[in-house]
């Protein structure tokens, strides 16, 4: 400790009093096996709390600042806050320009976001190793030099933003607002909890930037703040430059935990409400315990009993039973308390009642049953699964460590928690479920369908009553902005260090008599083993037979199902006990099988996809329930605004007549048509090994690996045809359709055009996606920083090339407020046609190569990136080493070049436009474009 004193005070003399105080507060080591992330905690003088994670695994550092404010140091009329400084926080600070923060974050090749929850926000960048000290620079200038930034314009401009958020996110997603409800129903008026972490739209109206400002100076100092690095680091060089750019922060205003009266329900709260939606919902929320409590894990066990899969009651008796679309049970549980919910989607005209019966009868159901050994066996297993998932990344152990210290006050509570989950009982399990469900009261919500009211559980009963509210004094009187007083210039943008060593995975072949292929790769991380499957053919096998587009996705579904052994439930029992998975998805252009594992049950994992993959029972009884669920589903898809703008533009895009404009789970007349013999056909001729690729990266060499895949040598090989699918030339004319969607306050749009070439790694359609990152590929690409960030038009829009194998497509789309769909039209075709005609700056140049090519650091990091990786391998191997070849094409391409692209692969005068919205309130400004438009049904 005495030698790290000295190194500081050397390095920094004018700040020896901050460093010589920076105390080592607890250092976390592994021991054996243990389930721990190991750390160093250190205190600053100002407050701030350091976490460091040290991994040199691979040539990243993910750097996460959690504030412990949330929704909930909020206060009533003044909702909404926490989340709009989430917003504000990227908009500059006294050393970095306007949207200077991604900007410097992106050119980097790093990634960065904030969240905000009731309890914490945190912002955090993952980058590569050599850019530390930016991200530090960055992180500590809007901790310490903020508010002088904070001008009306940009509080304006986030303030739509933010409501575009609401709108996108709440107001026009089926279902959303329920949360809403639940929240200022299940608790007093006046809770913490009793609003959402997005604010009222009306508090957001009437707040002004005075009152934004005293929130931050209240919340936001670096003793209310945790700063975490994980990566590749150096201990010692990280508290240099923590104490560097951080240690000069004065402290803020003290924070003490909140402190709150307890609360408790004496009858069921029946609230309801209308929503654009198909299938009726019911939820049932009861209050529980907060984070960490003891009681968690029991409940979290209780909620697996119930709700947790193909194993539990309520699959058994709704979705099993064909009573409902969906049915799940989940524990959730935050800083000051948790909830227990039980949701149920019904089936159409299904009164909500009925359901919440039924819902009371399963619980009846768990209390005979009881808890038995597999129950306990399936939830500790899966937790230990997740929880060595979780540890993957650098990202997801900062995440874990930052979470634990805010919210916990010790930052080594995953080791503890884990033990607390192993150690839960039966009898622990009842006494949680007698004490928080039995004979107690919660908010029974009904979401109803349009015009059908008599559907809900029963009439609302419940107002809140705010009557004796007071307002907590949070002490915002007398608060004063004071800046850090440093002795170095932190105008002064740190440089990056030496570009660090790029750790591309090294990886294996074989290839079986049979024609399976399989890649390789060996990672040691952390022990497990990830399996993907590549089957080719998926969505286009259906081009042979258009009248039954939607067989490939139901006959995916059956496949998840019994096999000849044994029923759904108890693959799904033994899948669980083993913290496994094995699953089958149906994609565009292939079917893919799914596998994860832990190291150590491999071999058992291995049988049952053995099982699964050749044994399938293909049930009737399977078959008709899950057809029946994929009709519904497909019926539900004309509630959803963004699926509506989706199937209409690939419809106008490839023409009916190509397997291209059906979406992947057809239509409705197309899957009536699909029986169980269609199913049988399919599986029979197109699931062969000679079209198959295995990807395996993992826990396991070569030599441990191959032996225990022998079973997939008896895999018979077969003569079979793909359908071809010949790229559709574009011959559309600039045409604006239409959709109506009566009422919806968002309006979706599509731009864009079928392009002559098809989706590869490298050449024409990697060259396409450089050209477009400033476009429309990067956060602060052109089209979003004017619709988002200068117009307030949306929560984010887009560009990009699509990857189809057999044609690409060219799409600029957004989720933008009604009022601005016109406007919104306009930016989006000015940015197109200004980059097709003028083409990229030099300033655009330099950040695009930069970004995408350091951004190489982050691509290898996880078990799934790495099988991405090594899957692209394999089925482009004629392409050789695609990641050099990319890297030479970014480090040659030039402006002149960048801009032929630009001129011919951004045809603006030969784009489609769809709109998705109320057609009553946007066609007579839509009409002033000049494009002639046509109007479509859903």
């Amino acid at each position: 400790m005495k030698k790290h004193i000295f190194l500081a005070l050397f390095a920094f003399a004018s700040s020896q009093i901050t460093i010589a105080q920076t105390k080592l507060v607890e250092k976390v080591i592994k021991k054996g096996n243990e389930l721990v992330i190991p750390f160093e905690k250190y205190k600053l003088p100002n407050g701030l709390t350091l976490i460091i994670h040290e991994d040199h695994s691979d040539p990243i550092v993910h750097v996460d600042v959690t504030y412990h404010v949330g929704s909930a140091r909020e206060e009533i009329g003044k909702s909404g806050f926490a989340h709009f400084f989430e917003h504000m926080m990227f908009q500059g600070s006294d050393h970095v320009k306007d949207e200077e923060h991604f900007k410097l974050v992106t050119e980097a090749g790093g990634t960065m976001n904030g969240t905000t929850n009731r309890d914490r926000t945190n912002y955090f960048e993952t980058i590569p190793s050599n850019q530390l000290e930016r991200a530090l620079w960055l992180e500590a200038d809007r901790m310490g030099f903020l508010l002088d930034a904070v001008t009306q314009q940009k509080f304006e401009v986030q303030r739509a933003t933010v409501k575009n958020e609401k709108g996108q996110n709440y107001d026009n997603r089926p279902y959303a607002a329920g949360a809403e409800y639940v929240a200022r129903t299940l608790y007093p008026y006046g809770h913490p909890y009793s609003w959402l972490t997005i604010g009222y739209v009306e508090d957001l109206n009437r707040v002004e930037v005075s009152d934004l400002k005293n929130f931050f100076l209240r919340w936001y100092g670096p003793n209310n703040a945790t700063l975490t690095i994980g990566g590749d680091v150096n201990p010692k060089e990280v508290i240099k430059l923590v104490e560097k750019y951080f240690g000069s922060i004065p402290k803020g205003p003290a924070v003490s935990p909140t402190v709150l009266a307890p609360f408790s329900i004496n009858k069921d709260r029946y609230v309801s409400y209308e929503d654009n939606i198909r299938f009726p919902m019911l939820q049932m929320v009861f209050p529980t315990v907060p984070s960490f409590h003891k009681d968690e894990p029991a409940l979290d066990v209780l909620a697996e009993i119930l709700g947790g899969g193909a194993t539990s009651l309520f699959y058994k008796n709704f979705v099993k039973a064909q009573k409902g679309i969906q049915a799940g049970v989940y524990n959730s549980t935050s800083e000051l308390s948790g909830e227990f919910t039980m949701t149920v989607l019904g089936l159409p005209n299904t009164p909500l009642s009925q359901l919440e019966q039924m819902v009371r009868l399963t619980l009846e159901e768990f209390e005979k049953r009881g808890v038995t050994d597999d129950d306990l066996k399936q939830f500790k297993a899966r937790y230990e699964s997740n929880v060595v998932k979780s540890l993957s990344s650098v990202s997801g152990k900062a995440s874990q460590l930052a979470h634990c210290q805010t919210l916990g006050g010790d930052a080594n509570l995953l080791t503890k928690e884990h033990k607390a989950v192993l150690g839960v009982t039966k009898e622990d399990v009842l006494r949680v479920y007698q004490q928080y469900l039995k004979g107690k009261y919660g908010v029974i919500l009904s979401v109803y369908p349009k015009g059908k009211k008599e559907l809900i559980a029963a009439p609302d009963n419940y107002t809140a009553s705010h009557e004796k509210y007071q307002a907590p004094d949070y002490g915002y009187k007398g608060l004063k902005y004071v800046k850090a007083k440093d002795t170095f210039d932190r105008s002064k943008k740190p440089d990056a260090g030496a570009n660090p060593t790029l750790k591309i995975p090294a990886f294996w072949k074989e290839k079986f008599a049979n024609g399976i292929k399989v890649i390789g790769s060996y990672s040691n991380e952390i022990p497990s083993v990830t399996l993907s499957f590549s089957i080719k053919g998926g969505h286009t096998i259906s081009a042979t037979d258009l009248s039954k587009v939607g067989v490939v996705p139901l006959t995916v579904a059956m496949m998840n199902e019994a096999t000849q052994k044994h029923t759904t439930e108890q693959l799904d029992g033994m899948l669980r006990k083993l913290g496994s998975s094995v699953s089958f998805n149906a994609g565009a252009e292939a079917i893919y099988v799914q596998v994860s594992s832990l190291t150590k049950n491999l071999d058992e994992t291995l049988a049952i996809l053995q099982e699964k993959l050749f044994e399938p029972k293909f049930a009737p009884e399977d078959f008709e329930r899950l057809k029946k669920q994929q009709l519904e589903g497909i019926a539900n898809q004309s509630t959803q605004p963004s699926a509506i703008a989706d199937k209409a533009y690939s419809k106008i895009l490839f023409g009916s007549e190509s397997i291209q404009s059906y979406p992947l789970s057809g239509t409705v007349e197309t899957v009536k048509n699909v029986t169980l013999e269609d199913i049988k056909a399919l599986y029979q001729q197109y699931f062969a090994p000679n079209v198959t690729s295995l990807v395996v990266v993992g826990d396991m060499t070569e030599k441990e690996f191959l032996p225990k895949i022998q079973f997939l040598e008896n895999w018979k090989s077969k003569t079979l045809n793909l359908p071809k699918i010949a790229p559709k030339p574009n011959t559309l004319k600039p045409t604006l359709y239409l959709v109506d969607k009566e009422k919806a306050p968002q309006s979706e749009i599509r731009i864009g055009y079928l392009t002559d070439f098809a989706y590869t790694p490298v050449g024409t359609y990697y060259a396409a996606e450089v050209m477009n990152y400033v476009l429309g590929g990067a956060f602060n690409s052109r089209i979003n920083l004017n619709l988002r960030e200068e117009k307030g038009y949306t929560y984010g829009a887009r560009s990009g090339f699509g990857n189809s194998r057999i044609a690409s497509n060219f799409t600029a789309q957004a989720s933008v407020k009604a009022m601005a769909t016109d406007s919104s039209i306009v930016e989006f075709i000015k940015e197109i046609k200004q980059y097709a005609d003028k083409g990229i700056t030099d300033e655009e140049l330099t950040f695009t190569k930069k970004s995408i090519g350091q951004s190489d650091a982050l691509k290898y990091e996880t078990q799934a990136q790495k099988a991405s990786f090594l899957g692209l391998a394999l089925e482009f191997e004629e392409m050789g080493d695609f990641a050099e070849k990319r890297k030479q094409l970014l480090t040659s391409l030039s402006a002149s070049e960048i801009n032929v692209l630009a001129k011919k692969y951004l045809p603006y005068n030969n784009m489609i436009i769809v709109v998705v919205g109320d057609k009553k309130s946007l066609k007579p400004s839509l009409e002033r474009l000049g494009y002639p438009i046509i109007e479509l049904d859903k």
